[in-house]
C-alpha cells in the first residue's frame, strides 16, 4: 500500500507540473501582461518608468509566440518536419544550402532589423508615448509575425519562390505583374528615405560624416583580407575591423577639434547626397567579396552587439519617460510631419509593427537556407518578435529626452524658425520648456557645433542612445558614445542602401527580361545607374525641401512598405482559401483589411488634404501661386519649380500605390471567389510533398 501510495504522489506531482504548473505560468504572464499595459495606458499626466513598457513588451511577445504562433503552425499551416525543404531538394551549396537554424535566424534578424525599427518610434513619438507602444506590440503580433511566417512558409512550400513570382502564380499574370511592378517602385521610395536619414545625420557633422567614411575602406580591407590575403581567416578580420571601427570613432574626434580636418568634412546635406549617391552605385557595381559582403557583416556584428547593449542599459537603469503619454500634436499639427494620428502613426512606424520589406526576405534568402519546415515558426514569427522588441527600445530611447530637446533636434528650420531663439520660443509656446544656452550646452558636449533641425529621427535616437550609455560608463564619454551611435544607425543603413541597390537592380534585369534579352539588360552598369538616378533623385530632392524631406518622404515610404505588406497578404490569404482553409483566412484578411484601410486612408489625405503640409497637391498649388506672385525668397524661387515638380510627381506615385494595391485586391477577390463558387482559377503552386533525408541531429540541436 505504501509503494501505491507513493506512485500515486508521485503521478500526481508529475501532472502537475505537465499541466497545472505551465497554466498557472502562462495565466501569470497573462495578468502581469494586462496590468503592464493598463499602466501604461492610464497613468496619463504622470511619469512612467520605462520598465512597465519592457515588461508589457516581453509578457505579449512570449504570449503570441507560446499560443497563437503555435496555433497557426499546428492548426493552419500544419509544419511537417519530416518534409524535404528546397535548402535540401536543391542544395547546390551557393544559393540553396540547409543551415542550423541559429544561423538561419541571425541572418533572417539581420537582413530584416534595418532602419525602420529605429527610426519610425522615433519619429512617431511626437504623438506621445502612447500611441506608438501599442501599435507596435499588437500590429506585430497580429499582423507583422504572422504576415513574415506565412510567406516563409509559402515560400518553402513553393521551392523558395520570391514573392512577386508567387503572386503571379497563384493569382495570375495580371496580380502578379502588378506586385512586380509595385515592389520596383516600393525599393526604390525605400532607399531614398534611407539615403535621407543618414544624410540628416551626417550634415555639419565632421565627426559622424569622417566616422562613416572609414568604414567604406574598412570594409574594402577587410574584403581583400578574406580574399585574398588570409582566405577563410574571418575571426582575424573581424578583430582588425571591429578594432579599426573603434578607431574611426575616436578620431572623429580629433577631425572635430582639428580646423582643417574638420573643413574636409564639413558638409551639407546636398553635398552628402551626392556622395551617398555615388558611393550606393560604386557599391552596387563593384564585386561582392570587395565592399557590400564585408560592410554587411560589419553591420551585423555592429547591430547586434550595440541592440544588446541598449536592451541591458534601458533594464539596469529603467529610466522614466519625460515625453507625455499623448501630445496636442495628434490632431495633425505636429511639427515633424503633419498629419493626425490616425492613419500616419500606422504608417510611420512600419518596421517593428508590420513591414512588407520583411516579405521580401521571407521568400527570398531565408526560404534557401532553411534545413527543417518545422523552424520556419522561430524564425518567421520569433525573428519579428525580436525586431517589435528593438523598436521598443528605439520608442524608449527617444521618449527618455526632455520634449523640448526631442522637439528641437527633430522639427525642420521651416517650422519652427533658422533662428535658435525663435525655434526655442516656438516650442516654448507649446508647452515644452527648452532654453537656447540647454541646447548649445547638450550640442557642445555630444560634439556638435548645432543639435537644432536634425531631421530624420537618426540624431535625437542617438542623443538618447548615447545618454543611456553614458549613465553606466560615465558622463566623460557621452560624446563618444553619441557618435558611436550615429556610426551604427548609418553603418548598417548603408548597408542595407548598398544592398537595396543591388536588388532593385536585379528586379529591374528580371522585368526587362520578359520583353529583351539583349546586353543592356544584362549590364550592371546600365541597370545600377537607372536604379541609382531614381532613387538618388528622391534622395536630392529631399535635401532641399524645406521641411526637412523627411516630412514628405517617410511617410511616402510607410505608405509603399505598408502596401507591399497588403500584397503579401493578399498572396497569404489567397493560397489559404486555395488549400482550402477558408475558415483560418482570417489570420491573414484581418491584417489585410486594417492595412488598406490605413494606407487607403494616408494615400487620400497625402494627395487632396489642404494641409500644406500633409497633401502634395495642395503644397504644389500654394508653391505655384506665391512663385507666380513673387512672394518667395530668392533662394526659394530657384528651388520652386523642382519642389513643385516632386510633389506632383509625390502625389503621382502614391496614387499608383493605391491603384496597385486595390488591383491586387481585386484579383484576390477574384479568385477567392472563383474557389468558393468552383469557378476556373489558377491552380496551386505548392511542391510535391519529398520525404526528408537530413540526420535531424544537427539540424534540431
Amino acid at each position: 500500500m505504501l509503494r501505491l501510495h507513493h506512485i500515486f504522489c508521485h503521478l500526481l506531482v508529475m501532472n502537475f507540473k505537465q499541466s497545472v504548473l505551465p497554466f498557472l505560468i502562462w495565466i501569470s504572464v497573462a495578468l502581469i501582461g494586462t496590468f503592464s499595459i493598463a499602466a501604461i495606458a492610464i497613468n496619463q499626466g504622470e511619469a512612467i518608468n520605462s520598465m512597465w513598457l519592457i515588461i508589457a513588451a516581453l509578457c505579449i511577445y512570449s504570449l503570441g509566440y507560446r499560443f497563437y504562433s503555435a496555433f497557426i503552425a499546428t492548426k493552419v499551416l500544419v509544419l511537417d518536419a519530416h518534409r524535404a525543404t528546397p535548402a535540401e531538394r536543391f542544395n547546390d551549396g551557393r544559393d540553396f544550402m540547409p543551415t542550423h537554424k541559429w544561423v538561419v535566424f541571425g541572418h533572417h534578424f539581420a537582413a530584416i532589423a534595418g532602419p525602420g525599427p529605429l527610426i519610425g518610434p522615433t519619429l512617431a513619438a511626437q504623438f506621445g508615448y502612447l500611441p506608438g507602444c501599442l501599435w507596435i506590440l499588437i500590429g506585430a503580433v497580429l499582423g507583422g509575425c504572422v504576415q513574415d511566417f506565412v510567406t516563409l512558409f509559402f515560400s518553402i512550400r513553393r521551392d523558395g519562390r520570391s514573392l512577386g513570382q508567387m503572386a503571379k502564380d497563384e493569382l495570375g499574370v495580371l496580380g502578379g505583374s502588378a506586385a512586380m511592378i509595385g515592389v520596383m517602385m516600393i525599393m526604390i521610395i525605400l532607399i531614398a528615405v534611407l539615403g535621407l536619414v543618414v544624410v540628416n545625420a551626417m550634415k555639419h557633422s565632421p565627426w559622424a560624416t569622417s566616422t562613416v567614411a572609414a568604414t567604406i575602406p574598412i570594409a574594402v580591407l577587410m574584403g581583400c583580407y578574406l580574399h585574398h590575403l588570409r582566405p577563410g581567416r574571418v575571426l582575424e578580420a573581424t578583430l582588425i575591423g571591429v578594432s579599426l571601427l573603434i578607431l574611426a570613432v575616436i578620431g572623429g574626434g580629433w577631425v572635430e577639434e582639428h580646423p582643417l580636418l574638420r573643413a574636409w568634412f564639413d558638409y551639407d546635406a546636398p553635398q552628402l547626397a551626392l556622395m551617398v549617391i555615388g558611393y550606393g552605385f560604386a557599391a552596387a557595381v563593384l564585386p561582392v567579396w570587395l565592399l557590400l559582403a564585408p560592410r554587411d557583416y560589419l553591420s551585423t556584428f555592429m547591430k547586434l552587439g550595440t541592440i544588446a547593449a541598449l536592451a541591458v542599459a534601458i533594464i539596469a537603469l529603467h529610466p522614466e519617460l519625460k515625453m507625455p503619454a499623448l501630445t496636442q500634436f495628434i490632431d495633425g499639427s505636429g511639427p515633424i510631419f503633419g498629419g493626425k494620428l490616425f492613419p500616419f502613426v500606422f504608417i510611420t512606424i512600419a518596421c517593428g509593427a508590420i513591414s512588407g520589406f520583411h516579405s521580401l526576405i521571407a521568400s527570398g534568402t531565408t526560404p534557401k537556407l532553411l534545413a527543417n519546415e518545422q523552424d520556419a515558426r522561430f524564425i518567421g514569427y520569433g525573428a519579428m518578435a525580436m525586431e517589435s522588441f528593438v523598436a521598443i527600445m528605439a520608442l524608449i530611447a527617444a521618449t527618455v529626452l526632455e520634449p523640448g530637446v526631442y522637439f528641437a533636434i527633430n522639427s525642420p528650420a521651416g517650422v519652427v524658425g533658422a533662428n535658435a531663439v525663435d525655434a526655442v520660443a516656438k516650442i516654448n509656446n507649446w508647452g515644452f520648456a527648452l532654453s537656447v544656452e540647454q541646447m548649445q550646452d547638450l550640442a557642445q558636449t555630444m560634439g556638435e557645433s548645432t543639435l537644432f533641425a536634425r531631421t530624420g529621427g537618426a540624431p535625437s535616437l542617438a542623443v538618447g542612445m548615447a545618454s543611456l550609455f553614458a549613465k553606466v560608463s560615465g558622463e566623460h564619454l557621452l560624446a563618444a558614445w553619441y557618435h558611436f551611435a550615429i556610426m551604427f544607425e548609418a553603418l548598417f543603413i548603408l548597408t542595407t542602401l548598398d544592398a537595396g541597390t543591388r536588388v532593385a537592380r536585379f528586379m529591374l534585369q528580371d522585368i526587362l527580361g520578359n520583353f529583351s534579352k539583349s546586353g543592356f539588360v544584362n549590364n550592371a552598369v546600365i541597370t545600377s545607374g537607372v536604379i541609382v538616378a531614381a532613387w538618388g533623385y528622391f534622395l536630392y530632392m529631399g535635401t532641399i525641401d524645406p521641411l526637412g524631406g523627411i516630412n514628405s518622404l517617410w511617410p511616402l515610404f510607410g505608405i509603399a512598405n505598408q502596401m507591399l505588406a497588403a500584397i503579401a497578404l493578399c498572396v497569404g490569404t489567397t493560397i489559404l482559401v486555395k488549400s482550402d482553409k477558408f475558415r483560418y483566412a482570417w489570420i491573414t484578411a484581418l491584417p489585410l483589411s486594417w492595412l488598406i484601410i490605413v494606407t487607403s486612408s494616408a494615400a487620400w489625405e497625402k494627395i487632396f488634404s489642404d494641409d500644406l503640409r500633409v497633401g502634395f497637391l495642395s503644397h504644389a498649388q500654394d508653391l505655384s501661386q506665391k512663385l507666380t506672385n513673387g512672394s518667395l525668397t530668392a533662394d526659394m524661387m530657384s528651388k520652386a519649380p523642382s519642389l513643385i515638380f516632386n510633389d506632383y510627381l509625390d502625389a503621382g506615385l502614391t496614387a499608383s500605390f493605391m491603384l496597385i494595391t486595390w488591383l491586387l485586391i481585386a484579383d484576390t477577390l477574384r479568385v477567392i471567389t472563383a474557389v468558393l463558387v468552383g469557378g476556373s482559377y489558377p491552380a496551386s503552386s505548392e511542391s510535391p510533398h519529398i520525404p526528408s533525408q537530413l540526420v535531424e541531429d544537427w539540424v534540431r540541436d
